[in-house]
């Protein structure tokens, strides 16, 4: 069984809203609101802070690039 100091591989997958607003280049309120709105989906931090999964950004990305907007 792995103990969780093992897996912290995992941590480098979730995205702050900062985080993704810099990768869109955009402000990291227009993120809230897309979250919000629910183009992107997001988790709860147990402190209430919303977190984003960057595999689900990179698929946006690709999305962009091949023109699916």
């Amino acid at each position: 069984m792995k103990s969780m100091w093992q897996d912290l591989s995992a941590f480098a997958e979730i995205l702050t809203p900062a985080e993704v607003a810099a990768i869109f280049r955009v402000d990291p309120r227009t993120v809230t609101r897309w979250a919000k709105q629910g183009h992107l989906t997001h988790f709860w931090t147990l402190g209430g802070h919303r977190r984003f999964h960057r595999d689900e950004v990179q698929t946006l990305i690709n999305g962009q690039a091949g023109g699916d907007r």
